[in-house]
């Protein structure tokens, strides 16, 4: 049981959570995923004619740090509801904008990948898991969120379990705008539901209408939501030396200690792939051309080539659905 009575005056650091390191191996990772997606799409909306670079590394690249970033921003949102009786709601709510940051990303990087997943079913349905059970924990956050602005214990140094429980009335008061964060609250939660629809009827769709419309406008909304993602993390954190609304009785989340270091130096994990590939040690096939009809493939200074492996763009799953229907054979 959460201890819900006699507040303490200060909360000791948590740099697992919002540490330096973490903090920063977050917002890296979807500043360079970011402007890798943006490049891809750029370079297919100025045409497909032209010779342009080759985009087989960027694509391997942006695939790693948006597989890295989903999967430790479920990592974290995991180890944030098993510590939900010790954690500060200041703390979980740092979670959760990293977690707002880790959709945007994965989905910036859906839009710009989509093919490649399309062609697999496997890699297209792991994807589907993955921004489901990210969708799931984020809306489990923010119902968290709206309890502790209900029972007014936001900016507490209660645990964020007490949402849930009658709190004896000591510890900090929470001093924003309620209402202002119920409607926040409820807007992002909603908005998870949106764009987790968009990207399942993106990821599966089999026509081709809107396709670029939909590709930029996509990104720059990914674009929009992680920087205000980062923007209120930087102002929040005292890694950064933020308004945090408890006091912290150490430091701790300042420091550069082996975990802060690991969390940054896992970010040179892709590159190792990326140097390896360009030496020739490990073979990566070209990613097939945005097109419908399968003709091409990106290859080479001059792209595109045509395709000789009769491959087709769209590859359903051998359980249900077809090249042209989600459910029927």
């Amino acid at each position: 049981m959460a201890n819900c009575t006699n507040a303490p005056p200060a909360v000791s650091s948590d740099s697992g959570v919002a540490g330096i390191g973490v903090l920063l191996s977050f917002i890296i990772t979807a500043a360079v995923a970011l402007a890798i997606s943006a490049s891809l799409v750029l370079q297919e909306a100025r045409g497909r004619t032209s010779a342009q670079k080759p985009s087989i590394l960027r694509r391997k690249l942006l695939n790693a740090y948006s597989d890295q970033q989903i999967l430790t921003g479920i990592g974290i949102q995991s180890v944030g509801l098993a510590k939900a009786k010790s954690l500060v709601p200041y703390h979980f709510f740092i979670i959760w904008m990293l977690s707002l940051l880790s959709m945007a990303v994965h989905n910036a990087s859906l839009l710009a990948l989509v093919h490649d997943f399309r062609r697999d079913w496997v890699l297209r349905w792991l994807r589907q898991f993955l921004i489901f059970v990210n969708l799931v924990l984020s809306s489990l956050y923010g119902i968290f969120i709206l309890k502790a602005v209900g029972g007014e214990i936001n900016d507490s140094t209660f645990p964020i379990a007490c949402a849930w429980e009658k709190t004896d009335g000591t510890g900090q008061p929470s001093t924003g705008n309620r209402t202002l964060s119920y409607i926040g609250t409820i807007f992002v939660i909603a908005g998870n539901v949106v764009v987790f629809v968009l990207a399942t009827w993106y990821l599966h769709s089999r026509t081709q209408r809107f396709y670029k419309i939909i590709q930029i406008g996509g990104l720059i909304l990914m674009t929009a939501i992680s920087i205000g993602a980062v923007v209120r993390v930087s102002l929040l954190a005292d890694a950064f030396s933020g308004n945090h609304p408890v006091s912290l009785s150490d430091g701790g989340e300042k420091q550069w200690s082996f975990g802060q270091l690991l969390s940054v130096g896992m970010l040179l994990l892709p590159i190792v792939s990326i140097i390896e590939i360009l030496r020739g040690e490990i073979k990566c096939a070209p990613p097939v051309a945005d097109f419908g009809d399968n003709k091409v493939r990106l290859l080479g200074e001059n792209e595109l080539q045509s395709n000789p492996q009769n491959r087709g763009s769209f590859q359903p799953n051998p359980f249900f659905g077809s090249q042209t229907n989600l459910f029927k054979k």
